[in-house]
């Protein structure tokens, strides 16, 4: 869906307007079958002790990682700026074009990708999640630590377990409790996906870390090179 006039654009204004466009959009429904192949991961650091939130203009790191047949066969790493302050429903303005970049130098882009980010639990029902994969074309899936909008109860605290994610009466994701007795984590319907494909997905690639393999590379790849830049 690249033909929005601005795939990331540079104000909250227009942010919310193509989110509503995304939040319409009506694209064919992904399911990932008896078996994913290649899936990928993306994750944004920033520089460590900054003030609040954060502001435009701070330095980041967005890695993807590339996960085929079982194994990690890539890892990009992009360095740049953020483009905008964080604020909650518009983190597309802060991270978008990085995670973007990131994606884009992978050999092959995946079946499915797996975004720390909202999908459908947003004020507006278009996270960043569900936003980049309008923008790549392909099916995604967000994976947070908490929700942004929607609410639920906890599931039971053994591995595998799960509980709906709601808004009002619509389910927008589940949690998934990935290893016993950890923190569950928020599974994010997004682009082509619905709430059960994206648990599907996310209890498929997770093995025995509590996060899911292309997301723990991705997220490892980012931080490891904030740390090497900073000696």
């Amino acid at each position: 869906m690249r033909d929005l006039e601005e795939a990331w654009p540079a104000t909250a204004e227009r942010l919310f307007e193509i989110q509503e466009k995304l939040a319409a959009a009506e694209p064919e429904a992904w399911h990932p079958g008896d078996r994913i192949r290649s899936a990928a991961g993306c994750f944004v650091c920033f520089r460590r002790g900054l003030a609040g939130k954060g502001a435009a203009g701070d330095r980041a790191w967005a890695a993807a990682a590339l996960w085929v047949e079982g194994h990690v066969t890539a890892c990009e790493v992009v360095r740049g700026t953020a483009a905008a302050p964080y604020s909650p429903g518009f983190l597309a303005l802060r991270e978008g074009p990085l995670l973007e970049a990131a994606v884009r130098r992978l050999p092959a882009l995946p079946e499915v990708l797996l975004v720390d980010a909202t999908g459908r639990d947003h004020p507006r029902r278009a996270g960043l999640a569900l936003h980049l994969g309008a923008c790549l074309d392909i099916p995604t899936v967000g994976v947070t630590e908490r929700p942004l909008v929607a609410e639920g109860s906890s599931p039971a605290q053994r591995r595998g377990s799960t509980a709906p994610l709601w808004i009002g009466d619509e389910v927008v994701g589940h949690w998934l409790r990935t290893k016993t007795s950890a923190r569950p984590l928020a599974v994010h319907a997004a682009w082509r996906t619905d709430p059960d494909a994206a648990l599907s997905v996310v209890a498929a690639l997770t093995g025995r870390w509590r996060t899911a393999e292309p997301l723990r590379h991705a997220r490892r790849a980012a931080r490891a090179a904030r740390a090497e830049d900073h000696g």
